[in-house]
């Protein structure tokens, strides 16, 4: 029986379209997808994302072992209250998950990881933290609630108390917010500015309802998926994976290299990778004409007369972009690829061009910045 969030009867009471998600009851919409995620891009939407899990780290030498842990580098979120963006790896180099992890206070951090990967996820970090002073606490207790959309914000605010609210209000990106055990970290998977609340599961029945009550849209994962694949953000287990590294999949800038005399989980693998050479890359996609790009379509090289040339790319993310009404994708393809290319939909090859990502922001085109 699959498992349920604290909203799952709210969900069922605004007539979501449930979904088995990583074992969770988790809607895919409430009715229309494009609708939901237009009203992420214009206005503000909300997400029931308890599914994933918080865990809270802490402990004498808690900054030390998430030093080692990450990929990036915790050391640049010191001062409590700062957010970071990272992948944790195996010894391989390959993305174990990627997560954001959160400087409470002191020696407490919070990171917040994917839901499919949960239970492996807290089994290697149990792994990785018995030479150190560390405590790893799962908060099966809380409940995430993500806020987003141009007017997320302000409203999201209106939750709490003035003090707060005002905190909330003056936070910048990638900066956290904590009250007892609630934090609101303005940070998010959509492209557009809003907030992440984490707050007590008992709490979050109540916060959903006032949310809804002041307009705010609730909106399923299937507007979640084109939203996040406009702003160009990976999805583990598509565009990264225990067999890739962040080299491979668009996210060097998450591997903290500096300074030299750190280790982490994986370096020496990286490092090794970096010295021979990168031999394929992530890049967007657009398609020039009409259809729509899946993950595992086929991608070769467009300079070729010949008909059954070798694909040597392939896509792992894509969708119908609703803002930008054609079809958008991710792919792994070689290193010196950089225009055209053709993909294979429906038995036949149809022309795309390399973009860079995000393809979106801010509700705007990117594709021809």
């Amino acid at each position: 029986m699959a498992k349920q969030t604290p909203l799952y009867e709210a969900h069922v009471a605004d007539g979501a379209k449930l979904v088995d998600f990583a074992g969770w009851d988790m809607p895919i919409d409430y009715g229309s997808q494009i609708s939901e995620h237009n009203a992420v891009r214009e206005s503000v939407g909300m997400f029931d994302v308890s599914h994933m899990a918080v865990a809270d780290i802490s402990g004498g030498e808690v900054r030390e072992f998430l030093r080692w842990l990450l990929a990036n580098d915790v050391a640049k979120i010191d001062e409590a209250g700062r957010a970071l963006y990272t992948c944790m790896l195996n010894t391989r180099g390959g993305v174990i998950d990627d997560l954001i992890v959160y400087h409470l206070s002191g020696n407490l951090y919070r990171i917040v990881v994917n839901a499919a990967t949960t239970e492996k996820d807290l089994a290697w970090i149990d792994s990785q933290s018995r030479d150190y002073d560390v405590a790893i606490n799962h908060r099966q207790d809380l409940a995430i609630i993500a806020v987003q959309g141009p007017r997320g914000r302000d409203i999201a605010a209106e939750l709490f108390d003035d003090e707060f609210k005002q905190a909330a209000l003056k936070l910048k990106p990638f900066r956290v917010a904590v009250q007892d055990d609630r934090s609101i970290g303005r940070t998010g998977y959509t492209g557009e500015d809003g907030f992440e609340l984490v707050l007590p599961a008992d709490e979050a029945v109540s916060a959903w309802k006032t949310l809804r009550d002041k307009g705010v849209a609730p909106i399923g994962l299937g507007a979640r998926d084109t939203l996040r694949l406009e702003a160009g953000l990976n999805l583990y287990g598509q565009d990264m994976d225990e067999d890739r590294t962040p080299l491979e999949s668009g996210l060097a800038w998450t591997v903290a290299f500096e300074p030299e005399e750190r280790d982490f989980v994986g370096r020496s693998a990286l490092e090794h990778m970096r010295a021979e050479g990168v031999a394929e890359k992530l890049v967007g996609l657009v398609l020039e004409g009409r259809g729509v790009m899946r993950s595992e379509t086929a991608v070769r090289a467009a300079d070729s007369d010949v008909e059954e040339k070798e694909a040597e790319g392939e896509i792992t993310s894509g969708s119908y972009s609703p803002t930008l009404s054609c079809s958008i994708a991710l792919a792994r393809v070689p290193v010196d690829w950089e225009e055209s290319v053709e993909v294979c939909l429906r038995g036949k090859w149809q022309r795309a061009r390399i973009v860079r990502y995000p393809f979106v922001r801010h509700g705007k085109s990117r594709i021809d910045d």
